[in-house]
This record gives structure tokens, C-alpha cells and sequence, in this order.
């Protein structure tokens, strides 16, 4: 390689990573969101929890979700430095824009929406592996869908089993138990979302030739996790009072099942391969606990917004990331 391929790669490597490091910094509320709103633990140790857990999902984990993003969406012998660089940027000011705003739309998706539109951008719709961009799309529905159904069979099977538990005792088991269910869905969280970012630098790493064939090496998911992990300690706080009290109002026990569900929904996503967008998993596990209490508890005016970002988010991406690579493209060219 030469020396300007090798900045240039170093420096899309930095876009990847400040892309992880924002992931973590909007989706910190994912993870600690339920555990923070029903008073489990104060905000600044919420996020050192959840970052633990994001970071340790490495040693858990194996690396499909980054298969399918790096090889899966848009065809890898198309891949070049203005391309990623503009599925980077689009997904980057999206969440941006949606941060600033409160809105807990999906990273995972505007990083999607953001490889389309540069790929579409440079080679038209035939860049697209659909099969691949498919099942992301399909997860959309799903992966809430899931999330909701299974909250709302835990609230219910737990409620029965604590029907003649005393009060106080059901509050403090619940309130011990949703430190492990925030854990287990932090890990859930960093097992998706890390390798996502992984998958854009195996790519960029195969398209200049550093290795024959798309790998994803140990070095990368490490950084990605490490990153991923420093961005959740900073804590997304605007998105935190969005997702943690203006839905529903949740007690330890809805908290906890939101959660196992949550968690649940992403361990059997990251096994298949699929990456869905853990904002729209927890959110729906948040609705189906507050709607299994009653309709009327859950803001549905609030969790409409919500679905009209997600919406939304694949094709905003798409269109910022296409301008990202039109700009980068008459740069370099």
C-alpha cells in the first residue's frame, strides 16, 4: 500500500470507530434506562454497569452480525473509501439529529440505511444484496414484535407467581434481579451493536487489500467493543428520560422483564446473524409491560413518535449517506 492509502484507511478507521463511540454514547439508554427510571441505580453507575457488560458481550459473542453487515448488504468487490465514508457520515449525522432531538431512533439502522444509499449512490440498486438487507428489514417488525409478546408473557407469568408475595419483599427481589437483567441485556446490546461497526472495518480492511479475503480479525472487535464501551459511559441522558418515564412508568418488576426480554430477543438475533436495532427491541419490551398493567398506562402519543422515527431513520440515512459519498467522491476524484 502507499502512504495516502494508508492514511486514508487509518482515517475511515477513526470515522468507524467515532461511529461506535456515538452508538454507545445514544443507545447508553437501551441498557440503562428501565434500571435508572425505577431508582435500581443512580444514572453514574448505570452507565459504568452497562458499559461493563457491553464491553464483556467480546468474550460471549462470536462475530455473525459482522459477517452479515460486512458481506451481506452491499456487494464487497464494490467497496472503496468514498463509499464507507459516506455510510459512516450518513449514520453519524442521523443520529446526531435524532440525539439532539431525544428520539431513541436505531443506530443499527441508520448504519444499514447508510451502506444502501452510498451503495446506491455509486453503482444503483444492483449493488444491493437483498437477501441480506432482508433480513434487516424484516427485523424491523420482528425484533419489536418479539420483544413486546415476550415482556408481555413475563409480566404476566411473573405477576402470577408473585400474586401472594408480600409487597416489600417482590419490590426488593425485583429490585436484585433487575441489576441482572439490565446486565444481561447490555450484553445483549454490545454483542449486536459492536459488531456492526466490526463489520464496516473488516470490509474497509478487505477492499485495500490488507487481507485476501473478508475476515474479522480479534483486534477489531476488540476496538469496537472498547469503543462502544467508552460511549455508553458517557450516557445519552436525553434519550434516557425519553425512553425511561415518558412511555410508561415502570416499577422494578416491569423493569426486570423489559429487560430479560429485551435481552432475550437480541442473544437469539446475534446468533442468527441478524442485525436488529436493540432501541426498537427494548422500547416494544418497555410497551408491552406497561400495556400488560392497562392500555391506558403506556403514552401511546409518545410511542407513536417513536415508530415514526424508525420509520424514517433507513431512508434519512440512505439519502445523507448518498451525499456523503457524492461529495467524497468528487473529492477524491
Amino acid at each position: 500500500m502507499d502512504m495516502g492509502v494508508s492514511i486514508s484507511l487509518v482515517l475511515l478507521i477513526l470515522v468507524a470507530l467515532a461511529f461506535d463511540f456515538m452508538n454507545g454514547l445514544h443507545d447508553a439508554a437501551n441498557s440503562i434506562a428501565t434500571i435508572v427510571s425505577t431508582r435500581v441505580l443512580k444514572p453514574q453507575y448505570a452507565v459504568v454497569w452497562a458499559a461493563f457488560f457491553n464491553f464483556a458481550a467480546f468474550f460471549v459473542f462470536g462475530v455473525h452480525v459482522a459477517n452479515t453487515v460486512g458481506k451481506g448488504i452491499v456487494d464487497p468487490g464494490l467497496v472503496d473509501d468514498p463509499l464507507i465514508f459516506g455510510a459512516l457520515m450518513g449514520a453519524i449525522s442521523w443520529n446526531a439529529i435524532t440525539w439532539w432531538g431525544g428520539i431513541p431512533s436505531s443506530s443499527s439502522h441508520a448504519l444499514i440505511g447508510g451502506i444502501v444509499g452510498a451503495g446506491v449512490a455509486k453503482a444503483g440498486f444492483s449493488a444491493v444484496i437483498w437477501s441480506g438487507l432482508s433480513k434487516t428489514v424484516s427485523a424491523i417488525v420482528i425484533s419489536p414484535f418479539t420483544g413486546f409478546v415476550l415482556a408481555l408473557l413475563l409480566i404476566l407469568l411473573v405477576s402470577w407467581a408473585f400474586v401472594r408475595a408480600n409487597p416489600a419483599f417482590a419490590d426488593g427481589f425485583f429490585r436484585k434481579s433487575q441489576l441482572v437483567s439490565a446486565a444481561l441485556y447490555s450484553l445483549g446490546h454490545g454483542s449486536n451493536d459492536a459488531q456492526k461497526t466490526a463489520g464496516i472495518i473488516a470490509v474497509l480492511l478487505y477492499s485495500h487489500g490488507v487481507y485476501s479475503e473478508f475476515t474479522v480479525p480479534g483486534w477489531v472487535i476488540l476496538s469496537c467493543y472498547t469503543v462502544m464501551g467508552l460511549g455508553t459511559l458517557m450516557g445519552g441522558w436525553r434519550i434516557v428520560h425519553t425512553m425511561g418515564s415518558k412511555i410508561t412508568r415502570l416499577t422494578p418488576m416491569q423493569g426486570s422483564c423489559a429487560e430479560t426480554a429485551g435481552a432475550i430477543t437480541l442473544f437469539g438475533a446475534t446468533y442468527l446473524g441478524i442485525p436488529v436495532s436493540t432501541t426498537h427491541t427494548i422500547t416494544a419490551s418497555i410497551v408491552g409491560v406497561g400495556a400488560a398493567r392497562r392500555v391506558s398506562a403506556v403514552r401511546w402519543n409518545v410511542a407513536t413518535g417513536i415508530v415514526y422515527a424508525w420509520v424514517i431513520t433507513m431512508p434519512a440515512a440512505a439519502l445523507l449517506a448518498a451525499v456523503f459519498y457524492w461529495l467524497a467522491a468528487l473529492f477524491a476524484g
